[in-house]
């Protein structure tokens, strides 16, 4: 890559931010700038206890996403890899009906913190199950995250069903930032300090990113680096999946396209990254609230359109490059 790239990437996602960012403050009724600015209290209420909040809760998850798939595509040596192509959202959903079914007046932290946990456990078993079976073709990794994901989303939907919680799952189906308000999103923040872990350790999970023989060969510490990178993508993913629902193929789409133009040195594209992440699920939302207005379609459902064409032109574009 040239070197004018990068600060013509930050170049270009400052300039999609400014109007984003504004469109999804302006974006639908309930208040007018001019009456916020005559200091009217009610439209000055809707801007603060609603639409801060939801662009702030969609630029840390879009970007926490796009951070956690970059680091599953390191983990697991495969650009096709991501939260919701390695089992990681449909485990951390598994979670979410334990804790309804066995703490059905647990707290939200408590909820996350269980969710993460099943999460960690679900991404574990994806990486080792593609570490033991006889892998033929790049496909077949995502293919084997996508069956494990179906397998948990079918435990999940036998006992939702079998204790009647099919509406209770319902809201963590597909991510729905119309729900964010004013003290219902603040567990997001810590996907912001789980970002700046990930970028504290980039250089590392670059080399990991190699193999294990490369990374134990320069003296890391490749299984507990791997814990490591797993937890980051489980707490992510359980926070956002808790507090807005899913949002797939974030992860899938963004890191691809900037390894395209950056190259893969996670020092110098984690940062564009996490912010084409943040602008991706933030333009999504300012569409499902344009295209159907005054109604709204969920984030989740613009990104599983958008996320599985994206899908489809990696595979046939990597496939046609081979």
């Amino acid at each position: 890559m040239s070197a004018p790239s990068r600060p013509l990437a930050i170049v270009a996602v400052v300039a999609a931010a400014v109007p984003l960012v504004a469109a999804s403050l302006v974006t639908g009724g309930g208040y007018a700038w001019s009456d916020v600015v005559a200091g009217d209290g009610d439209s000055a209420l809707v801007l603060l206890a609603s639409r801060v909040p939801r662009t702030l809760a969609l630029v840390l998850s879009g970007a926490g996403l796009a951070v956690s798939g970059i680091l599953m595509q390191m983990i697991a040596r495969n650009r096709f890899v991501e939260p919701s192509t390695a089992g990681t959202v449909e485990s951390a959903g598994l979670g979410i009906l334990l804790t309804l079914l066995l703490m059905p007046g647990a707290p939200v932290v408590v909820r996350m913190t269980v969710a993460a946990g099943v999460a960690l456990a679900g991404s574990a078993l994806f990486l080792t199950l593609i570490g033991r079976l006889p892998l033929g073709s790049a496909l077949m990794v995502p293919l084997i995250g996508i069956m494990l994901g179906g397998i948990f989303d079918a435990a999940t939907g036998f006992l939702a069903y079998r204790f009647d919680l099919l509406q209770s799952m319902g809201a963590f189906g597909s991510g729905d930032f119309s729900i964010v308000l004013r003290g219902r999103y603040e567990f997001l923040w810590v996907i912001a300090a789980l970002v700046a872990a990930a970028y504290a350790t980039a250089a590392r999970f670059t080399i990991l990113g190699m193999g294990e023989a490369v990374a134990t060969g320069v003296g890391l510490d490749y299984r507990r680096l791997v814990v490591f990178g797993l937890a980051i993508v489980s707490v992510v993913t359980a926070a956002v999946v808790v507090t807005v629902g899913a949002v797939p193929f974030v992860g899938l789409i963004v890191p691809n396209v900037v390894s395209l133009i950056l190259g893969d040195d996670l020092r110098k594209t984690l940062p564009v990254v996490a912010a084409g992440g943040g602008l991706m699920v933030l333009a999504s939302d300012v569409a499902g609230r344009l295209i159907i207005a005054p109604y709204e379609i969920p984030v989740g459902t613009i990104m599983g359109v958008v996320g599985s064409l994206g899908f489809l032109m990696l595979i046939f574009g990597r496939r046609h490059a081979a």
